[in-house]
């Protein structure tokens, strides 16, 4: 088997993932495409693994390890998509970086409550 193949495959995967994070919007949808990236990595791994005969199989091993930081982050980073969509309603990442923009105007500043001066 040529090593052109798996790396052209690899290469093809990892423009589609690189097009996902870049042009989405939704944060799930970018979340996938940083998986599709680094199934992408995993296959060039193993590839060039293969490739070299390497006895001690030693891109293997770094394709489980990756596997295993992968998961662990797809799992912390659903949970935090979950969170911000109860509390705001959307996981659009754009209306989120517009709503951190916003807090951060005040530069520390505490806003005078309103409602009690009104009431006073």
């Amino acid at each position: 088997m040529h090593l052109a193949y798996p790396a052209v495959l690899a290469v093809l995967l990892f423009c589609t993932g690189l097009y996902g994070v870049l042009a989405r919007r939704n944060a799930i949808l970018v979340l996938m495409s940083v998986e599709l990236m680094l199934n992408a990595v995993n296959l060039n791994l193993v590839a060039f693994d293969v490739w070299l005969r390497d006895t001690l199989h030693t891109g293997q091993a770094l394709t489980l390890f990756t596997i295993a930081i992968a998961a662990a982050e797809i799992g912390i980073g659903l949970a935090i998509v979950l969170l911000v969509y109860r509390n705001r309603g959307s996981s659009d990442i754009d209306r989120l970086r517009d709503l951190a923009e916003k807090a951060g105007a005040g530069d520390g500043d505490p806003q005078p409550d309103t409602t009690a001066e009104a009431a006073a």
